[in-house]
């Protein structure tokens, strides 16, 4: 009975690997099979969306959620470029990058921690806050600052560092991409924030129960400030990948549905959306099966109009398995 228990326990909490197996295997049928490139190339198209995930999970652990994502993305990487022009310099660029995200995620923070806002209608208002913004001063900044384009930002290929900007985004070390170990780096870190920190136990004390955290004498707005502030640098990070990888940025598309893409790879990873509950590994997990599934249907040659619909499908099972399983937990345990 307790070796059952204990194997219920293992499959309830890191099911995310169970999950992440099985559409690597209806991706391996699919694609008659799977290198060691292809391998690299899912780490490498989930490094965006895994960074940004982490984010999205801590502000998830705390019962919260952020639709601003995207629209941020694409307005610290168009601005990112921006700085880059100007700068010629990796270094200010990065700082530039992930600093502003930082700023825009302590807007957010702002006006759900102290302005008592619902994140939801927070966050869908800066959604459209900052893509606005990237598109209308992409539309009247000096051209030479956006590499002389009119409705991209481009960074300028003139540009001393640009090669090495560029190769730091697609490069690669011992076959594994450079994007890629930096999600890995990421991963550690915010496997160690949520694990070994009084400030990670105290996230998930707000997500399970905010008045008995402020009781415990939890500053639970300020948490929930610091998540949102941490969520927006991991947005900075992200649009840094971003403009290394792509060399641009375009604030109408750049971004577009990250949002969920993100909220995706929380759930696909495990994380309860009610708070409290999951494992900040299970992101590394979702963002891969997040862009697995992409490729899956890629290869099944499937109408890319219907692409959206199937991720939705898939998104459905997995939060009805998440309501599902406590219960049929529960059940087990009372036998």
């Amino acid at each position: 009975m307790k070796e059952k228990s204990k194997r219920t326990k293992f499959l309830s909490e890191y099911s995310y690997i169970a999950v992440y197996v099985i559409i690597l295997i209806v991706y391996v049928i699919t694609n008659h099979g799977l290198t060691m490139s292809g391998f690299m190339n899912i780490f490498r198209h989930s490094a965006v969306i895994g960074i940004i995930g982490f984010g999205m999970g801590l502000i998830c652990l705390t019962g919260d959620i952020d639709l601003s994502v995207g629209s941020m993305l694409a307005l610290v990487s168009g601005f990112s470029v921006v700085i880059f022009n100007m700068t010629d310099n990796i270094l200010l660029t990065f700082l530039f990058a992930v600093g502003f995200g930082a700023v825009c995620g302590l807007i957010n923070g702002m006006l759900v921690g102290y302005g008592k806002i619902p994140a939801f209608i927070a966050t869908l208002a800066t959604m459209l806050i900052y893509r606005s913004f990237a598109q209308y001063y992409c539309q009247h900044i000096d051209k030479n600052l956006i590499g002389g384009g009119s409705s991209v930002y481009r960074m300028a290929n003139a540009n001393t560092l640009y090669q090495a900007m560029y190769n730091m985004g697609n490069g690669k070390v011992l076959m594994v991409p450079i994007v890629g170990i930096l999600l890995i780096a990421v991963t550690i870190i915010f496997v160690y924030l949520t694990t070994e920190t009084k400030y990670g136990k105290q996230i998930y004390a707000v997500g399970s129960n905010a008045k008995a955290a402020r009781m415990t004498g939890i500053d639970v707005d300020k948490v929930k400030v610091s998540v949102f502030v941490i969520a927006g640098a991991l947005v900075g990070l992200a649009s840094f990948v971003w403009i290394a990888m792509n060399a641009s940025a375009d604030p109408a598309t750049t971004g577009s549905s990250y949002e969920m893409y993100a909220i995706a790879a929380v759930v696909l990873g495990g994380i309860s959306m009610s708070g409290g509950r999951g494992k900040m590994l299970g992101i590394l997990f979702g963002a891969m099966s997040y862009t697995v599934i992409d490729k899956i249907i890629v290869a099944l040659k499937m109408d890319s109009l219907i692409n959206d619909a199937i991720k939705g499908i898939i998104l459905i099972v997995v939060i009805m398995i998440q309501i599902v399983s406590p219960r049929i937990k529960e059940k087990i345990q009372k036998r």
